[in-house]
């Protein structure tokens, strides 16, 4: 299904559309045109001035040679400070661009909903904002400036040919055709294969990302050896498309130079008869020889960068991909202030699937009323996450309504819907920052005392005040240099600072001992009040004061009331909770 997703688009809108990049850069294009003109103009003349200096010495005119040694003198001058300019403009145009096209690549994956992240590989994601990227800028800084150079170079050379001798100018650019014939074929099969070894190298760093994240479990299974063997398969398979993309790649350059040698085989030949004939001089066949190879050095510039166009496209298609998903769709207008919102919340004959023909919840109904604490309990795969995932609209339902404070979710702006929620996850995120901004991540104008206060609210401040720098500690990747105890109390000290007025806690305890689950409790109790808060949980012992126990099974609220009415009972519930707590 990922090799679906990947299927290239037509080349050449891409192409199109990488051109609507140039055109932001209008001044810095300009000026880079007006370089290559200036370098391929003295490139034009130099020949011509060169098959002058043969002819006066050929006739014994030294007197004007000395003229025209100076001024060719002068122009190649002009010439290297005209490719030095190139150079650095070229690097300045293809930089802006790519930071132009990396921003909007990143500004369209944060808009990008939950469901298009959680069916692609985090991995290739990655790798579209990096390699593709990157291979786009080589190839700007490498090839805009020649691409312009080419055409103006074959333009000026053939019109200066056709000046000295329009038959052996036809001679000359009868290999021509040869090579245009050559590239196409060459050029059908390298595209298939840079196409091919882009989406090889972006399924690559998917599974170098999984191997990495899921390090621990991969050891702990003794799977190292597995891991290595299908990493070695999946590099074995871009070796070989890669080879094949560099050989076609490759052999473009020589199949084109084989022809250029040819062609100056020809200009000899016919040159020498011409000047026989007096029909043209001897400094005129220097002179075509010169320009035949100036014409033909763009040709193989051109076929020999055209493997880095290729990837260049490949990598703008992946990249246009992603862009062109849809993003998460807000229509919501509705006047909602968070801090307004009483935390009434009403599911209505909610349905909804992940996958069609595959329902997660049946017609669920639900009412919550504000201030409730709702526990939600039930086997893995019944539907508790899903409730939230609709809740804070990570996926839309696929029929129903969801209210709060009796406005439907869909009318309430993105950004203020999700703010008036706070989650905290069984998974911890924190960022490679300090303790204070991590906590301050809930709301980013929290004053110091404010983020102080969180942090005593979810029981963190003792442990904070006691670490070397306090709330200045940096933390490693994701929290690593704490426990995972002390990590889920800085998120409920984010949830707190937040001031949300509705809460989920997500398993926010599993994943904890014992004695740490009872201080992370009372760090959840005291956040939850006050709040409307749903409670995900296996352990039945932390929602045991819970106003309300949701028990879910197949989509379906099966059971529903407090601890003791479920227990009284005697159903799932009271199974479930026998079954945790029997002697």
């Amino acid at each position: 299904s990922r090799q679906a997703v990947e299927k290239p688009k037509n080349g050449k809108k891409t192409f199109k559309r990488l051109c609507m990049y140039f055109g932001k850069e209008k001044l810095m294009l300009t000026g880079l045109i007006v370089a290559v003109i200036i370098v391929v103009a003295c490139s034009v003349f130099t020949p011509a001035l060169q098959s002058k200096a043969i002819d006066v010495i050929t006739d014994r005119h030294f007197n004007r040679l000395s003229v025209i040694l100076i001024i060719m003198l002068i122009l190649y001058g002009i010439n290297s400070i005209g490719n030095f300019c190139q150079s650095i403009l070229s690097a300045k145009l293809s930089q802006r661009i790519v930071k132009r096209m990396r921003e909007d690549l990143f500004d369209k994956i944060a808009d990008l909903p939950i469901k298009y992240i959680d069916n692609h590989s985090h991995g290739d994601i990655m790798s579209r904002m990096t390699n593709d990227v990157e291979n786009i800028s080589t190839t700007i800084s490498q090839s805009i400036g020649s691409l312009i150079s080419g055409v103006l170079t074959i333009v000026g050379t053939v019109v200066i040919m056709l000046l000295y001798s329009p038959l052996l100018t036809l001679i000359s650019l009868s290999t021509v055709f040869l090579t245009i014939f050559v590239s196409g074929v060459l050029t059908k099969y390298m595209k298939k294969y840079f196409i091919k070894q882009q989406v090889l190298l972006g399924e690559i760093n998917g599974e170098v990302e999984e191997m990495v994240v899921g390090y621990r479990t991969v050891v702990s299974y003794g799977k190292e050896q597995d891991a290595v063997d299908k990493f070695e398969k999946m590099s074995n398979n871009l070796k070989k498309c890669g080879i094949k993309a560099q050989i076609f790649g490759g052999v473009m350059g020589p199949c084109m130079n084989l022809i250029s040698n040819f062609g100056f085989i020809l200009i000899a030949a016919f040159g020498g008869w011409f000047a026989i004939k007096d029909f043209i001089t001897v400094g005129t066949i220097q002179a075509f020889i010169l320009y035949s190879k100036q014409f033909s050095r763009p040709i193989n510039e051109i076929a020999n960068q055209f493997a880095n166009i290729q990837t260049a496209i490949a990598g703008a298609e992946r990249i246009f991909e992603v862009m062109d998903a849809d993003k998460e769709t807000d229509e919501g207008k509705a006047d909602f202030e968070v801090e307004n919102v009483k935390g009434d919340i009403n599911f209505k004959h909610i349905d909804f699937s992940y996958v069609p023909e595959k329902q997660v919840l049946k017609d669920l109904d639900l009412e919550v009323k504000a201030g409730q604490k709702i526990a939600i309990v039930g086997a893995t795969g019944s539907g508790k996450t899903t409730i939230v995932n609709l809740l804070t609209r990570f996926y839309p339902v696929d029929s129903g309504e969801i209210t709060i404070d009796g406005q439907s979710i869909y009318d309430i702006p993105k950004d203020k819907l999700r703010r008036s929620i706070a989650i905290v996850l069984q998974d911890t995120v924190l960022f490679k920052d300090t303790i204070e901004e991590n906590i301050r991540y809930g709301r980013l104008d929290a004053t110091d005392a404010e983020v102080e206060a969180a942090a005593k609210l979810a029981n963190a401040h003792f442990f904070i005040s006691h670490l070397p720098q306090g709330y200045d500690t940096v933390l490693t990747a994701d929290g690593a240099n704490l426990s995972q105890g002390q990590r889920q109390l800085l998120n409920i000290a984010r949830a707190a600072v937040s001031r949300a007025p509705i809460l989920i806690l997500d398993e926010a305890t599993s994943s904890v001992d014992t004695r740490t689950e009872v201080q992370i409790q009372k760090a959840m109790d005291n956040l939850m009040k006050g709040r409307t808060s749903f409670v995900i949980a296996h352990r039945l012992s932390t929602i045991q004061s819970a106003d309300v126990i949701l028990v879910m099974k197949d989509g379906n609220i099966i059971e529903q009331g407090n601890h003791e009415e479920l227990l009284a009972k005697n159903g799932f519930y009271a199974n479930l909770y026998n079954s945790q707590f029997a002697v």
